[in-house]
């Protein structure tokens, strides 16, 4: 069953991870537009700017999710490369439900009066020329955190199957590993 829960996670992580390429490729076609035509028709759009500055925020906010399924975050690794595949999957699982999911749960609900009084006032750009709906790129901010702690719980799951020696992220050699240390 466990097994099953990972394969989802890692399919929903496949997804968002399709999701993002497609927003970096917009920002890297926007900021191309934009620089073409600052630099070749000494013309520059407000709007594009911001767009550039959204969409990398989306890339970065939502991008925190699809590195920790795939182990990609930061951590200190001189220190975690030292231990067993089983003290691994420990840290990361206490590390994760002490650390992570109440730091995700803080900025969730502390972000949403932020959200909403946004919304509530429909703010838009300071700047003229500047995009409208600022409340939904504000939006991004509890949405991407409730992705992470969604995502979270698959990265549990995930550690739960190195204990039990059947994630299907291990190498036959880790496979190996984790069943001699039992």
């Amino acid at each position: 069953m466990l097994l099953k829960i990972e394969r989802f996670y890692r399919r929903l992580n496949r997804l968002l991870g399709k999701i993002l390429t497609l927003v970096f490729l917009l920002m890297t076609l926007n900021v191309f537009f934009d620089v073409v035509m600052r630099y070749a028709f000494h013309n520059s759009s407000v709007a594009m700017q911001e767009m550039e500055w959204h969409l990398f925020a989306i890339g970065i906010l939502f991008g925190v999710s699809l590195s920790l399924i795939d182990e990609a975050h930061v951590r200190v690794d001189f220190l975690y490369d030292r231990y067993s595949v089983t003290a691994k999957a420990w840290i990361n699982i206490l590390g994760t439900i002490f650390f992570l999911l109440p730091l995700a749960a803080l900025v969730l609900f502390g972000s949403l009066d932020f959200v909403v009084d946004s919304y509530e006032i429909k703010e838009i750009s300071e700047n003229p020329g500047g995009l409208p709906y600022r409340y939904v790129i504000k939006g991004m901010i509890p949405l991407a955190f409730l992705t992470l702690i969604f995502t979270a719980f698959g990265y549990i799951v995930q550690n739960i199957n190195l204990l039990r020696g059947s994630s299907q992220t291990q190498k036959p050699q880790v496979r190996m590993a984790v069943e001699e240390s039992k």
